[in-house]
């Protein structure tokens, strides 16, 4: 309290040098340092202020619950200010009209005042004088300006623009947020309409809500949210600890409009309004309304509790308060994107929810839309994308499946948030590698994304646009296993070399031997006439005594061990037989483990996977563990000839410095080293850290080959000189001398091939022939420590321009719609 009341005596200081009236600031000051328990001969002191000073300044503040500088106490005026500036304006329309002409028309409003008073009011002005001849005319040596008293326009009352609110619940804080004004207008013609509000409901937000107009609630339409308030707002005062102005009741806003419009119209205003909580509401002037709210004690002057307490500023309609309106989002719909989480219930470091994050990503690609694809939006070519959430977490831990129950058991006390923040995530991990749980959460994602659609469609029947799929963390490994196991709709079956025990029987000893390259010792097996089924029932030592050689004989093995394993695995197997395993892999090496020939077809736990009711466009991955998983499964190698059944493209994002994300595009091409995708930046080029980086780079290249050709040249051995010819050989004719052989210019291995373009790489068919891994641009700032920003970048995709942009690239030309400008 000392230093503030230090600074508030520098400010009183140097205010009192410039003027002998206190300034409204320090006015305030003294007000404020009341309000904090101070005394007046403190308050003195600290603002070098007469007791006698700021007694009267806080008796004033008590009085008129204000400190600005009220009009003195005297007889009112004859001429009130609607008179005068009707006076006014007759004389400025006729300058020839006078004082006799404006006493009558004066008297025409009901007002009779002598031709003298007229001129006095007129006088105040210094705009007009009289002339010799009793008329007024303007006054030709000095032109003074008309006073804003006497030129003050008529203020008339217009009524307030209703803008509808609605309440929402982010870090156990509720605040409320005004509906676009699209929405809001759809929300006032319901309520203007007439109809019954309890039966009608309202679609907002896209028509991701239901506003139901007779309760003032708004429902959430496809995932379960609490409900929120909706109310019609008009009136808002400023809240206690932030900038943000609070609605107030409509019933206390009707109330409040009743005032003003009275108070306009009237011309009559220091009206005070109590509201029901016991507020103390204060109209000023248009300009200034302030809310008191009480303290709940009387103090030493005996105050009521209305009249305590800081003074908060009052506004009306929503255009004149600080309200950020969202932009309203485009009725048609072209495409459709479930979203499908990762590991945990929170998807950032803010520890929000699913919901918020696709709602935060939904808004970046609308503000990306407006700004890369405006002419096509302004030819109502395409409208807007819509992303919609999956949540398969609250499913697994809900008390149907009792898991949390009984991790909780077997929970040690120590260390208990660390342990809870572990049973919530990273234990998602475990639960999708377990038979029991997988099903669980496969069922509910599929689940969830049927029965979403389902109703898209019924609540969005002219919907002609297709679905892409995006999983970010683990969800896109659920997704693609899901995508693995869906069945081709064109029903073509992918052949396979020996995919079970029934065919692998049809084979005989001597196709298995051409199949395993040994057909040179055929000869032993016909010599102990030795047939398929004998062949399986020989161990190691047996194929040893027949005389077969080491390498022979291992892979005799290998295949007899992998024809006992199909045996032992066939009737397991039968249920599921109708499912027809993805060629992943590629070769006809057997192995005793070999994935290809599960059901799921990629090693995945016995789990029966349900089918889709559509057919995704694209797959999206963010920070995806697909390549690590598929590793740690077995598979080696994905046959550049696969596909999804139902779905076509897929593209694999991540940061660079995302510790969860693998690449995929080396399991298809494992011969050649080659880099990611770039994404290009959403303001075009790259960032420019990595330009400066890449500059450098070619810069000591250009530098280190200049000097390698220059080392080369002055190390070069001298070509040593020709002799003179001899006196025979001047006398013969150049065509008649032998040829001499020219030294072919040296080319350094670094020049050749500079100019042609890279050979486009294959890598498979899971994006339709082209390049599916793609890297984000570090910022400048993740760029200095990659261990610090490791976390941040696993779960930067939600907010991400960059991403966004991609996705509503690669969308619209599945549409034939380019962007407005592409991206360099």
């Amino acid at each position: 309290m000392i230093s503030s009341l230090g600074y508030a005596s520098m400010v009183v200081n140097k205010s009192n040098m410039k003027t002998k009236q206190l300034s409204q600031d320090v006015r305030e000051r003294v007000v404020a340092l009341h309000n904090a328990g101070e005394g007046y001969k403190k308050i003195s002191k600290a603002l070098s202020l007469h007791v006698s000073t700021v007694r009267n300044i806080i008796t004033k503040w008590k009085t008129h619950h204000t400190t600005e500088t009220l009009p003195r106490s005297g007889r009112p005026p004859k001429l009130c200010s609607q008179v005068r500036r009707k006076l006014v304006e007759d004389v400025t329309l006729e300058p020839m009209t006078t004082l006799k002409d404006l006493q009558n028309s004066a008297s025409r409003m009901g007002v009779h005042v002598h031709t003298s008073t007229i001129c006095r009011s007129l006088h105040k002005g210094r705009t007009y004088f009289m002339s010799s001849t009793g008329k007024l005319e303007t006054s030709p040596p000095i032109l003074y300006q008309v006073s804003t008293e006497t030129m003050e326009t008529t203020m008339s009352y217009e009524a307030v623009v209703p803008h509808w609110f609605y309440t929402r619940t982010q870090d156990n804080k509720g605040s409320w947020n005004p509906f676009s004004k699209e929405d809001s207008d759809k929300l006032e013609a319901a309520f203007c309409s007439g109809a019954n509000p309890n039966s009608i409901v309202v679609p907002v937000c896209g028509g991701r809500y239901d506003v139901y107009l007779g309760s003032r609630r708004r429902l959430s339409v496809y995932w379960d949210e609490e409900d929120s308030v909706v109310q019609r707002c008009t009136w808002f005062y400023k809240g206690d600890k932030d900038s943000r102005y609070v609605p107030y009741p409509e019933n206390f806003s009707e109330i409040l409009e009743d005032a003003y419009m009275q108070a306009v119209t009237q011309n009559e205003w220091k009206k005070r309004l109590e509201s029901p909580s016991r507020d103390l509401i204060i109209l000023h002037n248009p300009k200034l309304m302030v809310h008191y709210q009480p303290s709940g004690m009387v103090d030493e002057w005996g105050a009521s509790p209305s009249e305590q307490g800081r003074p908060r500023t009052v506004k009306r309609g929503v255009e004149n308060i600080s309200a950020e309106i969202p932009q309203g989002e485009p009725a048609q719909i072209d495409h459709l994107v479930f979203m499908v989480h990762g590991i945990g219930p929170a998807c950032d470091l803010q520890f929000r929810s699913i919901v918020q994050c696709v709602n935060d990503f939904r808004l970046v690609s609308l503000n990306l839309l407006h700004a890369h694809f405006k002419k096509s939006l302004e030819q109502e070519q395409i409208g807007r994308v819509e992303f919609l959430p999956v949540n398969w977490h609250s499913a697994l831990h809900a008390d149907a499946t009792g898991v949390d129950k009984d991790i909780q058991r077997i929970t040690l006390p120590s260390i208990c948030r660390l342990r809870q923040f572990t049973n919530e995530t990273l234990l998602d991990l475990f639960f999708y590698n377990s038979p029991t749980y997988c099903q669980t959460i496969v069922n509910t994602v599929c689940g969830e994304m049927n029965r979403i659609y389902r109703l898209f469609l019924e609540r969005n029947p002219s919907f002609k646009g297709r679905i892409s799929v995006t999983g970010h963390s683990l969800g896109s490994l659920i997704l693609f296993d899901l995508l693995t196991n869906q069945a081709d709709p064109a029903g073509n079956t992918p052949t396979k070399a020996k995919t079970s025990e029934s065919q692998t029987s049809k084979h005989s000893l001597k196709d298995v031997l051409d199949e395993l390259e040994m057909t040179e010792i055929i000869d032993v097996f016909e010599r102990e006439s030795m047939d398929l089924e004998a062949l399986v029932l020989c161990s190691e030592q047996d194929l040893k005594n027949l005389g077969i050689s080491l390498g022979p004989r291992k892979k005799l093995v290998h295949y007899i061990n992998y024809r006992r394993y199909l045996k032992d695995t066939a009737p397991e197997s039968a249920p599921n037989s109708d499912l027809t395993p993805p060629p992943l892999t590629s070769g006809t090496t057997f192995n005793m483990v070999n994935y290809e020939y599960f059901d799921v077809g990629i090693g995945q736990v016995r789990i029966n996977y349900p089918q889709l009711s559509f057919y995704p466009e694209i797959f999206f991955a963010w920070g995806s563990p697909i390549g690590m998983f598929l590793t740690v499964r077995g598979l080696k190698r994905i046959d550049p000839k696969y596909q999804f059944p139902t779905c076509k493209r897929f593209f694999n994002i991540y940061h660079p410095f995302d510790p969860v994300a693998y690449r995929i595009e080396p399991m298809v091409l494992r011969e050649e080293e080659f880099e990611p995708m770039l994404i290009p930046h959403h303001k075009g080029r790259k960032r420019m850290h990595l330009e400066l980086k890449e500059g450098l780079t070619r810069m000591g290249t250009d530098l280190l080959g200049s000097l390698r050709v220059a080392w080369q040249t002055f190390t070069r051995p001298p070509v040593p000189t020709l002799p003179p010819p001899t006196a025979e050989a001047a006398e013969l004719p150049v065509s008649e001398l032998p040829p001499v052989a020219e030294n072919a210019p040296v080319v350094a291995a670094e020049d050749v091939g500079v100019n042609e373009e890279p050979a486009p790489l294959d890598v498979g068919m899971l994006n339709g022939g082209q390049r599916f891994d793609y890297v984000l641009q570090e910022k400048p700032i993740e760029s200095f420590n990659e261990y610090l920003f490791a976390l941040q970048s696993h779960l930067c995709y939600w907010t991400s321009e960059d991403t966004a942009l991609l996705f509503l690239k690669e969308i619209y030309q599945t549409m034939g719609v380019s962007m407005d400008q592409p991206l360099q």
